[in-house]
Parts: structure tokens; sequence; C-alpha cells
């Protein structure tokens, strides 16, 4: 990889990671436009392209740790300080039953049972990321079919979620069944062109979540999934890259890390006045357009 591919990989991955456009797709695609890897063979190519793709990652998963820096830190601190708490209590009086309302002074704080949100929405990516890990670093999660396939349909369904959904709830309002629908949503993001922050604003909005709590929520959700898929493709991609990979590696993922906080910044504000037609429109048409091209013969479905 050259520094000019690292540093358009790392702006395609920065500027599209956050927002519901499928950074997968679009690498996919930018890898090819670049010919990443071209001169090895379609398996080996797929597996480097995917170690690649998620190294980078690690940049926008360093631009939403210190996006949400101050509600991290208060989500820690609340989640180990109100446990050691209830820890206490019960010890101190074990015959005494601990109330599980929110608002009880014998209950978690808001920001700790946002942690454990965090958590349980968690859990679902990392199951199906660990079984069918062999398939996700293969040639099928790079086929044009299914990522232009999954770009519509991801398009479709948030179109309908935007028609149908009350947006009125917020974060105070988040619960199990947020976490849930969010959580399994997430795995969506496991096939291409499906896009992580699409595929979870959308279960944000069916749960009747406002557009800025989707968001918000998606993004803490991200942290977990990105943070274990890129550390564990660190250590592979160390064996399966290319020697002088490291340099590359490090531009491409400084600069997805600076475009991502821009790109975080960007669609909060953008969504507190305005819905997520202008993604949906985007979408389509670049779904659209590979279909075509595939249909015609201009390009091919794998490499």
């Amino acid at each position: 990889m050259t520094v000019l591919q690292a540093i358009i990989l790392g702006l395609v991955q920065g500027l599209t990671e956050f927002i519901p456009v499928s950074s997968t797709a679009h690498l996919v695609l930018a890898s090819r436009l670049v010919g990443l890897f071209a001169e090895v063979d379609p398996t080996l190519r797929a597996e480097q392209t995917t170690a690649t793709i998620a190294v980078v990652q690690l940049g926008t998963l360093l631009a939403v740790l210190t996006y949400f820096a101050r509600d991290i830190v208060h989500i820690t601190r609340a989640f180990v300080g109100d446990h050691l708490a209830l820890l206490r209590r019960q010890f101190a009086t074990p015959h005494e039953p601990v109330a599980n309302a929110p608002g009880s002074d014998k209950t978690l704080s808001r920001d700790a049972w946002l942690g454990w949100l965090v958590i349980i929405g968690s859990v679902p990516v990392a199951v199906v990321g660990l079984l069918f890990k062999h398939q996700i670093e293969g040639t099928l999660t790079k086929n044009l079919w299914i990522i232009a396939t999954m770009m519509i349909v991801i398009a479709v369904l948030l179109a309908l979620a935007e028609a149908i959904s009350k947006k009125t709830r917020g974060m105070a309002e988040l619960g199990i069944g947020d976490a849930l629908a969010v959580g399994f949503a997430q795995v969506l993001a496991l096939i291409p062109g499906s896009s992580r922050s699409g595929s979870t604003i959308m279960a944000g909005l069916f749960a009747g979540e406002t557009r800025e709590t989707a968001a918000r929520f998606s993004f803490l959700l991200s942290m977990p999934a990105i943070a274990a898929s890129g550390l564990l493709e660190l250590k592979e991609a160390m064996h399966k890259l290319p020697d002088g990979s490291f340099l590359p590696l490090l531009i491409a993922t400084v600069v997805s890390g600076v475009v991502g906080y821009a790109s975080i910044w960007f669609l909060l504000r953008f969504l507190r006045t305005h819905s997520t037609t202008v993604f949906i429109v985007y979408r389509l048409i670049v779904g659209g357009l590979i279909l075509a091209a595939l249909a015609t013969g201009y390009i091919t479905a794998s490499t």
C-alpha cells in the first residue's frame, strides 16, 4: 500500500464510518479503484483488504472516543461507583430488597444504566462476528452484488423508519428494548453495504428515538465493536499484510481519525434539524449505479 492509497482510504473511512452510507462499501470500491493489493490472488486480497479496513477503523475509534470523552468518563465513573454502592448497601443490609425502578436512590443512575445498555447492545454483533469470522474475511463480503443490494435495502428500511417513527424519545428514556433493537441491527453491519450507523440509526428510529438520540446511541454502541474488530485484525494484519505496510497504515489511521471526528460533529448537528433523506437518496443512487454497472458488465462483482 502506497502513501497515496493510504490517504485515500483514510479519507473514505473517516467520511463514511459515521454517516449512514456504508464505509465498507466505499472502502471496497476505493480499494478496487486505487488497485490495492491488486497483484495477489483474490482470496488473499480479500483477507488483506479486510485487515486493512479493520485497522484503519481504529482511527475512527479514536475519533469517537475523543468526541465522547466526557460521556465515557461519566458513564464509566457512574457504572463503577453505582455498582460499588449497591454492593456496599447489600452487604450492609443483606435482607433489604434492592429496588429496580429508575429514579430510586437504590438503583443505577442514568449514566450507569447507559453503560449496561452499551454492553447489552454489543453482545449480538460480538457473537455473530466471532461465529462467522471466516466468512466476513472472505471474498463473499467483498461482492459488489451484495454491497449494492444492501445499500438499497437499508435505504428503503431507513426511509420506512423515518416515515413511521414517533421520534420523541431521548437518551434518558433508552431501555433494554433499545439496546437489543440497535444491537441486533448492528449485526447487519457485518454485511457490506449495510452501514453500521445506517442500520443502528434505522433501528433507533423504529424504536421511536429522536434522530440525534439514535445517532448518539449508535456512536456509543460502535466503540466496543470497532475496538474489538480493529484490535483483532491488527494482530492478524501483522502476518497477512506485506512488509512495509506499517507506515501507510498509520497514515490512513490518522487521516481517518481526523476526518471521522469532523464527520461526527457534522452528523449530530445535521440530524437536529434535518432528516436522513439525503443519505437515503444517496444510497439508492449509488446502489442503483453499481447494479447497473454489474448488469452491463462494466465492472465485475469480485476480483
